[in-house]
């Protein structure tokens, strides 16, 4: 910890600290219920003649539209988030993407579904941005790694909770039991629980610890902050982010990490299905599997960080690429019983969300907290640019090539992102000066 905490009642900052890492916890989660809520509604939306829909159609507007505007505005919004409220921007982004959700719900027609999408991937962005800043505000670069990873398992658990909320629903409230399409109702139940979500956050977050009357963890970084507007500050976002060359890499290191999150997030209970014959709830129950397993993957590869490599977080992220592409090319190569094959699919996820997380506190730790949510949101633009391959890319191949080829595709892209990270191999745990 730094002086500056020291000086604070050390319970007090703790209580705060906690508060803020499970407010947001909970807020990012909900996030992920009006737009996870995706995977499962495409499956029943293939299956709707009535609106006569195609894997390239909806992989472009649930994954390759929704990425390329949720990189733009998680962009926008780490600039913006740097230096506004912190509270206000995650509350008001998880409302309007819940208003955006019972919109799609309501439509029929796919250009209605590709500009209601659209506006909900561009509230999406204002999720991370404000998280990432409120987290570096709270807790010290010293145990970034452990608690960012801990935190990061809420994008596991939003998504593996919706993927089973929404399996329920599509089995328990189709058109023969409510007169409505099972697919819209996974879009109107969890809009509902993020509405009430975003009231909870307005109630339980604060911006800052000086906004509670403690002292900042760094009291000369939190200075160089009031300059936020001057030449200085620009100088420093170009030299620290735009014009530095980790930067770039860990961003096509992460272009190829969300290559192989969003293919088995967002096809895995439709390629469940049409591959391999499963019903709706062993597709989704498969594909929750793949988050839970990736929580405890985040939360080992964080310890593991800050424990063994001395907050070099890049080299395990080299070897949990190299291992997730290993359990991919068995599920692709080996015909195994559903047990197997989930069971692989986990391993999968353990070790593919410990890279997703780690990247953000590699970036962080490299620009300091002055400039974590502009960095953050800049290599974005690399992960999310990956739902043009994951999204439409994926679609147009299985309509050509079937669903083997994906998973040769899924392992180049595994062994890209290892080469990445790699590079960064001897890079300093952070730029912190003293600390």
């Amino acid at each position: 910890m730094t002086g500056a905490q020291n000086n604070s009642p050390p319970r007090l900052f703790r209580y705060w600290q906690w508060r803020t890492i499970i407010a947001t916890m909970i807020g990012y989660s909900l996030f992920y219920f009006v737009r996870v809520n995706s995977s499962v509604a495409m499956r029943g939306m293939l299956d709707d003649k009535s609106l006569g829909a195609s894997e390239a159609q909806l992989g472009f507007v649930f994954v390759s539209l929704y990425g390329v505007v949720y990189a733009i505005s998680k962009f926008f919004n780490g600039f913006i988030g740097d230096r506004v409220n912190s509270r206000a921007l995650l509350a008001t982004g998880l409302l309007l993407s819940a208003v955006c959700n019972i919109a799609f719900g309501l439509g029929s027609a796919l250009a209605v579904f590709i500009l209601v999408w659209a506006c909900n991937s561009w509230f999406q962005g204002m999720g991370f941005p404000p998280c990432a800043r409120l987290i570096t505000h709270w807790v010290p670069p010293n145990e970034l790694a452990t608690k960012m990873s801990v935190w990061n398992a809420s994008c596991s658990i939003g998504a593996s909770l919706v993927l089973v909320i929404c399996g329920y629903i599509a089995v328990h409230f189709g058109a023969a039991t409510t007169g409505i399409a099972s697919w819209r109702w996974c879009f109107f139940i969890p809009s509902a629980i993020a509405i009430l979500g975003a009231a909870a956050l307005w109630l339980a977050l604060r911006d800052t610890p000086s906004s509670v009357g403690l002292p900042e963890l760094d009291n000369a970084e939190q200075k160089k902050q009031t300059r936020d507007d001057t030449a200085e500050f620009k100088r420093f976002i170009r030299e620290n982010v735009f014009r530095n060359p980790a930067i770039w890499i860990i961003g096509a290191g992460q272009f190829f990490v969300y290559v192989l999150r969003y293919a088995i997030l967002s096809w895995g209970p439709t390629f469940l299905g049409k591959q391999y014959g499963l019903d709706i709830k062993a597709s989704v129950w498969m594909t929750a599997g793949f988050e839970v397993s990736g929580i405890a993957g985040m939360l080992l590869a964080g310890w593991v960080t800050d424990k063994f490599f001395g907050g070099r977080a890049a080299r395990v992220c080299v070897a949990c690429l190299a291992l997730a592409t290993i359990f991919v090319l068995l599920f692709w190569q080996l015909a195994l019983p559903p047990l197997a094959m989930a069971l692989l699919l986990m391993a999968a996820g353990f070790c593919i969300y410990g890279p997703q997380a780690l990247a953000g506190v590699i970036t962080a730790n490299i620009v300091t907290r002055r400039a974590a949510a502009t960095a953050i949101g800049f290599t974005s633009l690399f992960a999310y640019a990956s739902t043009l391959l994951s999204g439409w890319g994926i679609g147009l191949l299985v309509q050509k090539s079937g669903w083997p080829a994906v998973f040769g595709a899924l392992c180049a892209a595994g062994l890209a992102g290892a080469a990445a990270f790699a590079l960064l191999w001897k890079i300093k745990p952070h730029n912190y000066g003293g600390q």
